[in-house]
């Protein structure tokens, strides 16, 4: 599946249409911070992780 130039115009409209050109940066740089934060997290998760002591289980009366 090939996208020529007028399909992507196309999306390109509708997205301004549905979204309005004020909103579409607000939305790029959320999404960015996301995906900066997933990544932070990802690095960061092995240091996290630290070894589960269980508990006894609780004696029913």
């Amino acid at each position: 599946m090939r996208g020529g130039i007028w399909e992507i115009l196309l999306i390109v409209l509708l997205v301004l249409i549905l979204f309005g050109s004020a909103k579409i940066p607000a939305m790029a740089k959320n999404i960015a911070n996301g995906i900066k934060t997933f990544k932070k997290e990802v690095k960061e998760e092995p240091a996290k992780k630290a070894p589960v002591k269980k508990k006894p289980a609780a004696k029913k009366k």
